[in-house]
C-alpha cells in the first residue's frame, strides 16, 4: 500500500478552478490491466447504450453495463437503469480504486468503446441519484484515449490522455461547473473499457417523483 500513498501524495489537481480533478496515472501495471480487460470484456452483461433525444429512442453502439450494493435504478438520458449484483472481479477493482483514491463507492457504471469512432459528447455527471458533489473514480482498460473538460462558463478546455490501466478522479464542484467527454477518433482502432464507480443516494432516490 506504500505505492498507493506515495500517488496520492504527488497528484495535483487538473483543474485550474471550480472543481478537483486528480490523474493517478497507471495504478495496474500491463499484466493486471490485460487480466482485467479480458475478465471484464466476456464476463460483464454487455449492453447497447439507449438515449431518449427528442422523444426518440436511440441506440448506441457503444455498450455499458451498471452495477452495484443493491438493485439501484440509475436515470440518465432519461433511460433508467437497475444494477446488477458485483462480480468478483468488480469488487476487487472497487476495493483497490477505493483504497487509493480515499473514497467509498457503491455502484459502478461500464462502457465498452469498440474503436475510437465510439466517444461521449460533453455532459456532466450530476443526475439527482447521484451524492452532489460526490468523487467519481474512473478506471480505463484496454486503448489509451485523450479525455477532456470544458467549463460551463469560460469554455476553457483541459485534455489529457487516460492510460491503460490508470485512474482518475473527479470531485467537489466538478460537475457543476464543467462538462467532460470522450472525443471520437479514427486514430484509435481498438477497443477501451472504462468503469466510473460512483456513490448513489438512496434518500434522494425514495424522494424522486
Amino acid at each position: 500500500m506504500d505505492l498507493f500513498e506515495d500517488r496520492r501524495d504527488v497528484t495535483r489537481n487538473c483543474l485550474p478552478k471550480d472543481g478537483e480533478v486528480f490523474y493517478y496515472g497507471k495504478i495496474f501495471d500491463l499484466d493486471e490491466s490485460k487480466e482485467y480487460y479480458d475478465e471484464l470484456l466476456h464476463n460483464i452483461a454487455w449492453r447497447n447504450d439507449e438515449a431518449l433525444i427528442y422523444g426518440k429512442r436511440i441506440i448506441t453502439k457503444r455498450k455499458v453495463a451498471w452495477y452495484g450494493d443493491e438493485p439501484f435504478e440509475y436515470t440518465y438520458s432519461k433511460i433508467t437503469k437497475r444494477a446488477l449484483p458485483w462480480t468478483e472481479s468488480l469488487l476487487k477493482l472497487k476495493k483497490t480504486i477505493e483504497e487509493i483514491s480515499a473514497e467509498t463507492y457503491n455502484s459502478c457504471l461500464l462502457n465498452l468503446y469498440h474503436s475510437g469512432e465510439e466517444g461521449m459528447a460533453w455532459h456532466s455527471d450530476g443526475e439527482k441519484d447521484l451524492k452532489k458533489n460526490g468523487a467519481i473514480g474512473s478506471v480505463s482498460f484496454g486503448a489509451e484515449r485523450k479525455f477532456a473538460f470544458k467549463h460551463k462558463d469560460t469554455k476553457e478546455v483541459v485534455s489529457m490522455i487516460l492510460e491503460q490501466g490508470s485512474l482518475l478522479v473527479m470531485k467537489g464542484t466538478t460537475q457543476s461547473h464543467w462538462l467532460h467527454r470522450l472525443p471520437p477518433t479514427k486514430t484509435v482502432r481498438s477497443p477501451r473499457i472504462n468503469l466510473t464507480f460512483r456513490t448513489i443516494v438512496k434518500d434522494q432516490m425514495e424522494i424522486n417523483p
